[in-house]
């Protein structure tokens, strides 16, 4: 398994806004208004992928007052991020679909949905930061021996 890629998750955002705004643009007016919890949601496991990133980090670096982390949580937490990056890229490009079209429609509905699309927006970002944070705390740090082989190895 590598890395999360940056153009998977483009592609996927890119996607996901083309298809919202195809949506919104069929069936808007037919829909409360947006709701609040989506986006609250989103930046909450934000908030604790960031904060399982940075403990992750030092627990992997075997900083002093860390235990040290357990091979299996690692690779969960990496499970954890792809999914998560890929899905939160997916919510990004709809809220940024969503976000565009609203920005475009000056109805009153529009208008008043334009705060909960732009949190979500906000809130799907940074989600996927969180995720690729995760992903890339959960790698296994480089020991000089290892430099040392590639080095002779390149000789």
């Amino acid at each position: 398994m590598g890395p999360t890629r940056l153009s998977t998750l483009v592609v996927a955002a890119l996607a996901a806004a083309a298809v919202a705004w195809l949506l919104i643009s069929l069936f808007y007016g037919e829909f409360p208004d947006l709701p609040w919890l989506p986006p609250a949601t989103i930046a909450a496991l934000a908030v604790l992928e960031g904060y399982a990133a940075i403990d992750t980090r030092l627990r992997i670096e075997r900083r002093p007052g860390r235990d040290p982390v357990d091979p299996l949580t690692v690779a969960r937490y990496v499970v954890l991020a792809k999914a998560s990056s890929l899905a939160a890229a997916i919510f990004a490009g709809f809220y940024a679909g969503f976000d565009a079209w609203l920005l475009v429609e000056r109805t009153r509905a529009a208008v008043d949905d334009v705060p909960a699309a732009t949190a979500g927006l906000v809130a799907s970002l940074g989600l996927v930061v969180a995720a690729l944070l995760l992903e890339r705390a959960c790698r296994v740090p480089k020991r000089p021996d290892d430099e040392r082989e590639n080095t002779d190895r390149d000789a």
